[in-house]
């Protein structure tokens, strides 16, 4: 998958770059939670389920590159620790990991014997790694967030930038209504390419160790800086 493509996802869902706020949208006269949730309750529910609670989760990542039909897929596990803190471990097909501490971002890449280290800030912004999973009324100073649809069992969100952010068109998050588990996101670019990350086996971890989020570079690894 495309370095690009991953920082765009990040960027959407990990709330590291500003924007303006937007105005909170209406709830409907007399619609309820459990019948019409708008927008906004919904962010409300999920502040409650994740605020300030480091996780893990398995996942499967598919990619499609609309122009030339190419379709891909790939599995791994991603740990979330407050403040700003992640790790997404790819397994299968090829191993990669991608890690930040908060101020400095790695993806290593062990066939390719490869490092990429960068600061954080500078592709993503004044945020830190999971600011959104603290906050997530903060989506909506960046994206224009709409309920595209609720079913009995999942509701979709559909997010679009307020301001241009690289190639991202928009990003798409389905929620367990139940629960409130963020069960997939879903990132389109302008070229019509979408990414889909599907999560499974969510859990919940207090005690989370920092050494999941730091990264020693092998001896003999090329090291790149990302351009700033």
């Amino acid at each position: 998958m495309r370095i690009t493509t991953l920082f765009c996802l990040f960027a959407a869902l990990l709330i590291f770059c500003p924007g303006t706020p937007m105005a909170r949208q209406q709830e409907a006269a007399g619609s309820g939670m459990d019948n019409s949730p708008s927008a906004d309750r919904l962010l409300k529910r999920l502040e409650e389920r994740y605020s300030g609670r480091n996780f893990s989760v398995d996942f499967r990542q598919e990619s499609t590159l609309e122009a030339m039909d190419i379709k891909d897929e790939a599995l791994g596990k991603a740990w979330f620790k407050h403040p700003g803190k992640m790790r997404w471990e790819y397994r299968e097909p090829e191993k990669h990991v991608i890690v930040t501490d908060g101020e400095t971002l790695w993806i290593y890449r062990p066939e390719d014997r490869q490092v990429v280290v960068g600061d954080a800030a500078n592709y993503f912004g004044n945020g830190k790694g999971a600011s959104f999973l603290a906050e997530f009324e903060l989506l909506k100073e960046i994206f224009e967030v709409s309920l595209e649809n609720c079913g009995s069992e999942r509701c979709r969100m559909k997010l679009v930038p307020r301001e241009k952010q690289q190639e991202l068109a928009a990003v798409y998050i389905e929620i367990n209504r139940d629960t409130m588990d963020i069960k997939q996101v879903d990132s389109e670019n302008i070229y019509g390419d979408i990414t889909r990350i599907f999560f499974k086996n969510q859990e919940f971890d207090p005690d989370m160790k920092n050494g999941l989020f730091e990264f020693s570079i092998p001896s003999g690894s090329d090291v790149l800086r990302m351009e700033e």
